[in-house]
């Protein structure tokens, strides 16, 4: 079978390189470098070799190498963003921090003629995360690629076939980036020889071997990942052999526990058990603030309960073993490959869970798959279209869109405010709390800005947020005003914590965001709508800010530009609600922002 290698060094899209390859119908393996004994002789035997991105400077003291000798083996190589800048530095160009960081869309103007572009657009939008950038070229390269920000977009020797792109061709927002990763593929010479059919067989016969004569207690939330594991698991094993437990841990939507089991029940799921345990998971998070501790509690508290209920049902520890839905960004983000760095810990990933993957306890089904391609194994399935096309929720719930925290002064504020107003003429204010970002494969945890306009041109303030983000190394998020287009002399935020009212507070504001979204027949066209209820005021109330996105497989994501008839509707009944003053939307992409605000 012929094989395309991805070396892996820690990119947050390092197996969306691999989905991509495999999704065109060519079987892609990932490596870590640091695993390769003798790396010109273990990859001789593939087609091509594809080096991925990282969080990393390829001049920091510690980071992820490749031997050189690589280079000479003849095998065409494709470099993305950090490698690239990998293949510049060992073969004798040089590297440097940039002016200032490039994060999402960026207007790539491709140079001469090159096999990687090959009836690609002279113009194109391409899709940017990094802070630092190539400056010299080594002997034998030539640009073949620019941005108005990036001078080297993308070089290449012909010679040795060795390319490279400081762009990510691997993602949906890259216009050309299905076709450059075709180019590539066809110029190694590889023959199609994968598909999701293979992957299901052969995902079976692991399960089979995995879990042998044990049964699988599968932790069930209703959303997309879990139904699948759901149904694969009893394909594999058998309706007997799989339990699902749904645990109402007090953080779901309005109605949520009612209507998945009607769902699931009426899907053919049987052997199905809901339990409240609103209370203890409460308890928990009373004194707890920061987002990540919140995460790992949540973690925590999931697992004793799961233990709680086996107890309770009699069940044998030693003849069951958990099963997750766990997904590839829900590994990537918490750093759960060698050389990537922790955006978020996913209540799926906490330190037991990984002690016990180690020892083989965890059945994980999906935890390769990106949401695209859950959604597909389900359509294989069987599964009704209502369960495959639900809004992804996060596992933690309301409990990671209830910002908590003490208030934080930014830095330079003035100065950021009074450079946004003299280029846009639009007031900002930088808002005095902080939420999770993704940039150049690093997590931040920065401050967002407020834009206060009458305009709702979504498309053009877009444009600005992503130049802001780019602009000001302390800001990862830019949302706008959708309720006074008069910014505040001075914006508050408060000491908060998860307290019952707040949760109340989140859900009514959660449903009414939706019920508005299905009512104008919108609920088809967002991928995900996060409704996050945050501490910052002008008079001492909350605000609510809505994050609709749309994307395919989570790793990046476009904010979704929805109509003013609906803002309007959901901004005038949100500012009904008791406590809250403000309505947001955030016109961020991700990079720089991540989905969830914590």
């Amino acid at each position: 079978m012929d094989k395309i290698a991805v070396l892996d060094f820690g990119g947050q899209y390092a197996h969306l390189i691999a989905n991509r390859v495999r999704r065109s119908g060519f079987f892609a393996e990932i490596l870590l470098p640091q695993n390769l004994v003798d790396p010109a002789e273990e990859l001789k035997g593939y087609k091509g070799i594809i080096l991925s991105g990282g969080p990393q400077s390829v001049f920091a003291k510690e980071s992820p190498q490749v031997d050189a000798s690589i280079f000479e083996l003849g095998k065409p190589i494709l470099g993305i963003c950090y490698g690239l800048q990998l293949i510049v530095h060992d073969l004798g160009g040089k590297v440097k921090k940039a002016g200032g960081g490039e994060y999402g869309e960026s207007k790539l103007k491709v140079v001469g003629k090159s096999k990687l572009f090959t009836s690609v657009p002279k113009s194109s939008v391409a899709w940017m995360s990094h802070g630092d950038e190539v400056k010299k070229l080594p002997e034998g390269f030539e640009k073949t690629a620019s941005t108005d920000n990036c001078e080297f977009a993308a070089v290449e020797d012909t010679k040795r076939s060795i390319f490279g792109v400081q762009f990510h061709p691997e993602v949906r927002h890259t216009a050309a980036g299905e076709k450059i990763l075709a180019n590539f593929l066809k110029i190694c010479g590889a023959k199609k020889s994968w598909d999701l059919d293979k992957f299901l067989k052969s995902e079976i016969t692991k399960i089979k071997k995995q879990v042998g004569k044990k049964k699988v207690f599968l932790l069930v939330s209703g959303g997309v990942d879990s139904t699948v594991a759901f149904a694969l698991l009893e394909k594999a094993l058998s309706k007997k052999r799989v339990f699902g437990l749904m645990i109402d841990t007090g953080l779901l939507r309005e109605n949520e526990a009612i209507e998945v089991q009607r769902n699931l029940k009426k899907a053919g799921f049987e052997n199905l058990k809901i339990v409240n345990e609103a209370g203890h998971f409460l308890a928990a998070l009373r004194n707890i603030t920061d987002p990540e501790e919140k995460r790992r509690v949540i973690g925590r508290v999931f697992l004793k309960v799961q233990r709680k209920v086996l107890k309770r049902l009699r069940f044998n520890p030693r003849e069951w073993l958990l099963g997750q839905g766990t997904i590839y960004p829900d590994t990537i983000e918490s750093a759960g490959t060698k050389n990537s760095d922790k955006i978020k810990t996913h209540h799926n990933r906490v330190e037991e869970i990984e002690r016990m993957i180690e020892k083989g306890l965890i059945v994980e089904p999906l935890a390769e798959l990106y949401k695209d391609e859950v959604r597909e194994v389900g359509r294989k399935l069987k599964l009704p279209k209502n369960l495959i096309e639900r809004h992804p929720f996060p596992g933690p719930g309301l409990g990671v869109r209830i910002l908590c925290g003490e208030s934080e002064k930014p830095k330079a504020t003035n100065k950021i405010e009074t450079e946004i107003y003299r280029k846009w003429k639009i007031r900002g204010k930088v808002l005095p709390l902080r939420s999770v970002g993704v940039q150049g494969d690093s997590r931040t945890f920065a401050h967002p800005v407020a834009l206060f306009t009458a305009s709702r041109d979504l498309e053009k303030l877009g444009s600005i947020a992503t130049w802001i983000v780019n602009k000001f190394s302390d800001i990862n998020r830019v949302v706008l005003s959708l309720g006074s287009s008069k910014a505040p002399r001075v914006f508050s935020a408060a000491p908060a914590k998860l307290t019952p009212s707040r949760v109340e507070l989140a859900r009514e504001a959660d449903a009414i965001v939706n019920d508005i979204l299905t009512k104008q027949k919108l609920y088809s066209k967002v991928w995900q709508f996060p409704v996050v209820l945050a501490p910052v005021f002008e008079k001492g109330g909350e605000a609510i800010i809505l994050r609709p996105i749309n994307s395919e497989e989570a790793m990046t994501a476009n904010f979704a530009r929805l109509p003013k008839t609906y803002l309007s509707a959901v901004t005038k009944k949100l500012q009904k609600l008791d406590g809250i003053e403000h309505v947001f939307i955030d016109l961020t992409n991700k990079p720089p922002a991540t989905i969830e605000w914590e």
